[in-house]
């Protein structure tokens, strides 16, 4: 009988059928700060879910968002970078400025483009309609676990102790629902008694005073438990016989890799569980080895080099801003130009507002020279009244996304920091593959830590140590991708990573924005780099969900399972210093895996 190595058989066996054998029981989870995709790896794409919980609340006063504490007040010296950066761009795209555009308004333009009424289009100015908070008739089935609260049936809920605690309404018609999950969160009117929760903020635990650490892993947990049974259908007496491969932002800190898990092991019930980097997976997501990743979401942008499967900790780098920041620019400049209708348009205290800058954005701004215009449909969502609508001329719609290039024009709202407490975590999650020394924590006299500038700007004056070098870059896109890549400092690597950039995220669907990133890349490398060639690659699939496919890629490769854990041994022994039990995570990739995609 002739036995097949792991390396032979990878050769061989047809992808499809690895996939097939592989994937089924695969739960591949890619969580975000707006959204989070997840399904099974054999699917081809994943479910994308706003990532946010709203919960019935009698609170007095409620407060409809758990984040309206935020600090979203622009001053007078950001307000004037904010203009001179428009000027910049201005001069760049060759449309008037900022003074001369309001002093002409009234004069006729070239339009750029009119297609706010194409009949093709009609799904970018459509209206969004509240969300029904009332329960489905009792006798409507439902996946989710029958919950029982006070002799009424709870078909929405996936967590007993919760329902429990939640006050029912006094109405004698109708009983609201205790929990909304997904896009029906972001369309509650303000005026219903909820509170929404986003657990992930600009690629961090959303943790702070107003926002305990373990309200946080509840609703992460709850949030995830309902996907898992409403569009998986995958019952909690069902979850031993699968495992999860968690994709996490590079971002994320041990700590918080640490909670994730114990989220997925001990209260999701998977019977084991991985964990890879965005950027890693993002390659093997569109079969690469080496590339420079450039990963745009709705909050952060994240750039990373991999070399031949391995990703270089050195090279990362984290940029506070993302597709949201675009959209509330949009907003910014309509308003600006007076070309915004008359009506209270808040993204803090009304979701639904941002979830229609959000489309509108995705449809109509893109990165190109010359005035660009556009006829669309915008709405007025106010109280419980039907959307209004309003024929508007948008304005200068190149201009928004060109803030990835000079963020100044983004002004990024101030989050509360978590608790000081949050940050006194000693155990390393993750193992370098070369063994490399970063600088070790020194306690002060006062038990305290020194300050080191990492994470985003809420988190600057905060004492956090990461065990991998993870700082802010207060630069725009093209010196981000510049810097990492030279710093490698080879120039032969040098040379093949500006000729393989990877744009994945949402944002990296932008219009124009491909040959943007290639100009202004290669305007920005000194002129004493022997750099003459910049290059993004086409993305193969939908550049949204390639970290998510990438990660479930790894998964099926990872016949070894060195840097799985079980269950049982998360829940008996977690990581402990000193015990030679560490986190492997995916900054080191398997020989057989690299065998494959090479082959």
């Amino acid at each position: 009988m002739v036995v097949l190595s792991i390396q032979d058989y990878l050769k061989s066996v047809v992808p499809s059928q690895l996939v097939t054998e592989r994937g089924s029981n695969l739960v591949v989870i890619n969580p975000g700060s707006g959204n989070i995709r997840i399904g099974l790896a054999s699917q081809d794409s994943p479910f994308n879910i706003p990532h946010c919980i709203a919960r019935y609340t009698n609170q007095v006063p409620k407060r409809s968002v758990q984040d309206q504490m935020l600090n979203s007040q622009i001053t007078t010296a950001q307000h004037m970078e904010r203009e001179r950066a428009y000027d910049v761009i201005a001069s760049l795209l060759k449309i008037p400025f900022l003074d001369e555009e309001v002093a002409n308004n009234s004069l006729p333009r070239k339009m750029g483009r009119v297609d706010g009424f194409n009949p093709q289009n009609s799904r970018k100015d459509s209206a969004f309609n509240w969300t029904n908070v009332y329960e489905k008739n009792l006798n409507s089935s439902s996946a989710a676990e029958t919950l029982v609260n006070k002799g009424v049936e709870n078909n929405d809920s996936v967590d007993q102790h919760e329902v429990a605690d939640s006050k029912e309404t006094t109405s004698s018609d109708h009983n609201y629902k205790q929990l909304i999950f997904g896009e029906e969160t972001l369309k509650i009117s303000p005026e219903e008694p909820y509170c929404l929760r986003r657990p992930i903020r600009r690629g961090h635990l959303n943790i702070s005073q107003h926002y305990p650490m373990q309200q946080v892993l509840e609703d992460l947990h709850i949030i995830w438990e309902w996907i898992l049974i409403e569009k998986l259908h995958i019952p909690l007496s069902q979850r031993n016989m699968y495992s999860a491969i968690i994709v996490v932002p590079e971002t994320f800190d041990n700590r918080e890799i640490k909670e994730i898990l114990s989220i997925v092991l001990r209260d999701l019930r998977f019977s084991s569980a991985v964990v890879h980097q965005e950027g890693l997976a993002a390659v093997f997501g569109n079969g690469l080895s080496t590339a420079c990743v450039v990963n745009m979401g709705s909050q952060v942008t994240s750039v990373i080099c991999v070399e031949d499967g391995v990703a270089l900790p050195n090279t990362e780098k984290t940029l506070p801003f993302g597709g949201e920041d675009i959209s509330r620019c949009l907003l910014w400049t309509q308003r600006h130009h007076q070309t915004w209708p008359q009506m209270r348009t808040d993204v803090l205290t009304k979701p639904i507002d941002l979830l229609m800058l959000n489309r509108l954005k995705e449809s109509y701004c893109e990165i190109r020279e010359g005035e660009l215009d556009a006829v669309a449909v915008v709405h007025s969502y106010e109280a419980d009244m039907p959307a209004g609508s309003h024929k508007t001329r948008l304005t200068a719609l190149n201009v928004p996304p060109m803030g990835l290039f000079y963020p100044m024009l983004l002004v990024p709202d101030v989050y509360p920091p978590p608790p000081r407490s949050w940050f006194h975590d000693y155990e390393d999650m993750l193992e370098d593959t070369w063994q490399m020394e970063f600088p070790r924590r020194t306690e002060m006299p006062d038990g305290l830590f020194p300050a080191v500038h990492v994470g985003l700007p809420m988190w600057d004056s905060y004492p956090i140590f990461a065990t991998k070098p993870k700082k802010e870059e207060k630069v725009g896109l093209a010196e981000a991708i510049t810097s990492s890549i030279l710093s490698t400092g080879r120039i032969e690597l040098q040379k093949k990573l500006f000729s393989s950039i990877q744009l994945v995220g949402g944002v990296a669907l932008t219009g124009g924005l491909i040959p943007a990133v290639e100009e202004r890349v290669l305007h920005a490398i000194p002129s004493n780099e022997a750099i003459e060639v910049v290059e993004v690659l086409q993305s193969r699939t939908n550049p949204t969900f390639v970290p998510w496919k990438g990660g479930g890629i790894l998964g099926i490769l990872d016949f070894g399972r060195d840097a799985w854990i079980h269950r049982e041994d998360w829940i008996r022994n977690g990581i402990h210093i000193g015990s030679g039990r560490k986190y492997k995570d995916s900054y080191f990739l398997q020989a057989q895996a690299m065998c494959y995609i090479n082959s």
